[in-house]
């Protein structure tokens, strides 16, 4: 259901889509790539960010969106919070439900901790994540033509060489084995008849090692480990976001102050280690773009950490998806996951003309995809005014078969279908929109969390909470895996250190240091941090007309 303004560019793609069956636009080089990247890529926009005035990474350059709540004022007053009274007591507290908290629970467990003494602490409902959004696939290098040194390559080339090197070789070398744990568990991925995997390329990779189940591979990833904590008896607090890290007498970081969101207390969560797996900040909109992400992507475990010395990386570098929906306006910003791309259907302008190779690499593809609205002028203008490129999705069908769609991208066809548009037969409208947190909070190879000088004791992390694994750009698949590999160390290694601990009195002092820090600073009391979710009334209503320039 196009407008007619619409209809008549789709006339145009249509005409040209015979001749572009036979032929896809060369890949750009590299020198391409940074020019596209340089002068289009939302990153690159020096005037959108700026240095952190306080803390451990003070100086390093982050969006403004970023620096507002790290510069911002705790939610508490330490003094008035009685840490006397300890709510839960335990071994190992995660903090966060998706995939990463769920696979480091089950990885305590299976490391000795029992299921009573772990507690997996939620801001919304247990697996409210972006786990849970994520459609196109994880990868993992388990062919005979692949192996995690060329998995190792690509990861490194698509992070522009920024990641941190033994992160990258502990997420390719145990992404086999998450495979083969997920089809013990029971994980539905594609099959072939012979039962062999089904994989595919995602943008920036080498060889075909994407895993997929259709397109709601987080989905059923998700599902299928909460069911396994559950049947464990794993307990879950929901609907119960952290708002602040404790420590004890001796600096360790021995749990979290819980705040019920039904109730409005504080529960004081006493841990021997605890794991941090919050997710990322896409709900922050960084430079006004729509996204993809879950209500409560908000940064908080970010905030929290750096309060207490964790160092950041990386946290000028955003990942801004490059088919996000552009049309119908119910829908913007929603994810076109990648491997409609994979199947074969092209980006084309309003034209019909094809302008960039449907698999670069995805801060490449975005930009080059900006430029193709902002700079050459070729986008197609929705009637609120926001712009897109077609992909040409009845491509899939052409080259694949009739029902591929159907059969592999059952939730793209159903998101467009109940606004009476069928991806079948029509080409779907996209833009970029913010999608992942590329940095983060810095880890080790053990999934510990570091400070100005060493590690921090008693503090984990895991998934897209943590920077160093993606470098300035994550390729598809990786976070998925991501969050499985890391979530697996994570709860490994808390289980580890949580049978030698001991928990002294407990502390809220590290707050007090840092509001020193922000007065001194001369920084206004007016913000207040984490948010927990974000604010949409008044003024702070999304605007859908992306002003790129």
């Amino acid at each position: 259901m196009y407008p007619k303004e619409m209809e008549k560019s789709i006339r145009k793609v249509e005409a040209t889509r015979e001749e572009r069956l036979h032929k896809l636009p060369e890949r750009m080089s590299e020198k391409e790539r940074q020019e596209v990247l340089q002068k289009w890529h939302p990153d690159y926009k020096p005037e959108a960010k700026r240095k952190l005035k306080i803390g451990v990474s003070k100086g390093s350059i982050v969006p403004h969106e970023v620096a507002d709540l790290i510069e911002a004022y705790p939610l508490i007053k330490p003094e008035e919070i009685d840490l006397s009274q300890v709510d839960y007591d335990v071994d190992v507290l995660i903090i966060g439900g998706g995939g990463a908290g769920t696979a480091a629970a089950l990885f305590a467990y299976y490391n000795g901790i029992k299921p009573e003494n772990i507690l997996i602490a939620t801001k919304l409902r247990h697996g409210d994540a972006n786990t849970m959004m994520a459609q196109g696939g994880i990868q993992a290098a388990d062919k005979e033509n692949d192996s995690p040194i060329i998995h190792y390559l690509d990861v490194i080339g698509g992070g522009h060489f920024a990641n941190k090197p033994e992160l990258v070789a502990k997420l390719v070398m145990d992404a086999p084995s998450i495979i083969k744990w997920h089809e013990e568990l029971g994980i539905m991925y594609d099959k072939k008849e012979d039962g062999e995997m089904i994989t595919i390329h995602g943008g920036g990779t080498s060889r075909k090692r994407m895993h997929s189940a259709k397109d709601y591979t987080g989905m059923e990833i998700m599902r299928v480990l909460r069911d396994e904590a559950r049947n464990i008896g794993i307990p879950v607090l929901e609907f119960s976001p952290a708002i602040e890290l404790l420590q004890d007498d001796d600096g360790k970081v021995a749990g979290a102050l819980l705040y019920n969101l039904e109730t409005e207390q504080y529960y004081v969560a006493k841990a021997k280690a605890t794991i941090l797996a919050t997710g990322g900040f896409g709900r922050l909109h960084i430079q006004g773009f729509p996204t993809t992400n879950h209500y409560g992507a908000t940064f908080d475990g970010a905030v929290m950490a750096y309060r207490l010395g964790a160092r950041l990386r990386d946290m000028d570098s955003v990942q801004y998806h490059p088919t996000g929906v552009a049309y119908p306006e119910q829908i913007v910003g929603l994810l076109v996951t990648e491997k409609v791309r994979s199947l074969g259907a092209q980006p084309v302008n309003a034209d019909g003309e094809q302008f960039v190779h449907p698999l670069e690499a995805r801060d490449v593809e975005a930009a080059a995809l900006i430029r193709e609205c902002y700079g050459r002028k070729k986008g197609v203008v929705t009637p609120t005014g926001m712009q897109g490129i077609w992909l040409d999705s009845p491509m899939i069908d052409i080259i694949h078969g009739e029902g591929t769609i159907e059969k592999r991208l059952g939730a793209m066809f159903r998101m467009f279908n109940r606004f009476g548009i069928d991806m079948r037969e029509e080409p779907i409208l996209v833009f970029p929109t913010l999608h992942y947190q590329n940095g983060g909070i810095e880890i080790d190879a053990e999934a510990r969390v570091l400070g100005k000088n060493n590690v921090i004791q008693g503090l984990f992390a895991a998934g897209e909470v943590e920077g160093g694994v993606h470098g300035k750009n994550r390729l598809m698949g990786n976070s998925l895996l991501d969050t499985q590999v890391f979530g697996k160390i994570a709860g490994i290694n808390s289980a580890k250190y949580a049978k030698k601990a001991k928990i002294g009195k407990l502390s809220l002092k590290h707050v007090n240091r840092y509001i020193e820090e922000l007065r001194k600073a001369k920084i206004k009391e007016e913000r207040k941090a984490p948010i927990i979710f974000p604010d949409y009334r008044g003024e702070q209503v999304l605007s859908r007309a992306i002003d790129i320039l």
